[in-house]
């Protein structure tokens, strides 16, 4: 063999395991699901678009939808703007790196482990009963009436966002920090000489440079609420109009019966969701790469 055909092919040497497995694990996987999801629920009959149809024009299927866009809207934009607040507070004091930690706790906690102490904290036990539960707790000592948090249409949805968001601010926190820190402060103390304030120079100084982490951190997230399951399963299961697809998908997949081709479903159209923001990654990079 020639040394230019041996220089081409060793790339893909060290390739070939870790395409192998992505294969195996995640590409033939992919796309048996979205094979099955034009089949019945035991994957033996073939019921073309059915599956779809179904989905359209079912009332759960369309509030996951509306549930997921909530979450979609609410979440990300909320982690990031605490996440700024809490890195330019912890930034300015001593102990900000003692904050930051403490705020980065959350992330170690499982997803359950974290509905199981919210759900703690939103508990009900009923007007005339001693409530355990800490914000109706509070709602009682301020003279008012507790409420089952969790079962308030609407309300309760926002209830179960507030578990994602204690959990990412902290990675927003320490994301933020970090590149803000790598920000000169040559730029910064030209631009106060100028006569720049102070929100001119976080608009027109800070914001620009650290862009990219930003971008970074809302796609981290993004993601992370298209797939969100296990605070809704743990919480509520759905119940009390707070479904999502990917709670959906697995109560029609593992529960019910177990209806393989709605769930398989359900799960592409997950997939389908993820897909854009992928292609928008991959579009970033490359125009950074092409930028440096």
């Amino acid at each position: 063999m020639s040394r230019k055909f041996i220089s081409r092919l060793e790339p893909w040497l060290f390739l070939a395991p870790a395409l192998f497995f992505l294969v195996l694990y995640l590409v033939y996987p992919a796309i048996q699901t979205f094979i099955l999801s034009f089949f019945d629920p035991h994957s033996q009959q073939f019921v073309g678009l059915h599956n779809y149809i179904w989905a359209v024009q079912d009332t759960e299927f369309l509030q996951s939808i509306r549930n997921n866009l909530l979450w979609l809207v609410v979440a990300p934009i909320s982690s990031i703007v605490l996440g700024f607040i809490i890195a330019g507070l912890a930034d300015s004091v001593r102990w900000g790196t003692l904050a930051k930690s403490l705020i980065f706790m959350p992330m170690a906690i499982s997803f359950v482990g974290a509905s199981v102490i919210w759900k703690f904290v939103y508990d009900y036990r009923g007007p005339n009963q001693p409530q355990i539960g800490i914000l109706n707790a509070l709602v009682v000592a301020l003279g008012g009436e507790p409420q089952a948090w969790i079962t308030l249409p609407f309300w309760n949805n926002l209830f179960l966002i507030v578990v994602l968001v204690w959990m990412q601010t902290g990675f927003a926190v320490v994301m933020f920090s970090a590149a803000m820190r790598g920000v000169p402060a040559e730029l910064i103390e030209s631009a106060r000489i100028d006569g720049a304030s102070e929100i001119q120079v976080f608009t027109r100084i800070i914001l620009p440079q650290i862009w990219g982490t930003i971008l970074v951190v809302w796609t981290t997230f993004t993601v992370d609420v298209l797939k969100v399951f296990d605070i809704v399963l743990a919480m509520t299961n759905g119940q009390w109009d707070t479904n999502v697809l990917a709670n959906m998908m697995y109560n029609w997949m593992f529960r019910g019966g177990g209806d393989f081709g709605r769930g398989s479903m359900l799960a592409t159209v997950i997939m389908i969701a993820v897909i854009p923001i992928m292609i928008w990654n991959i579009r970033r990079f490359r125009a950074e790469e092409t930028f440096r």
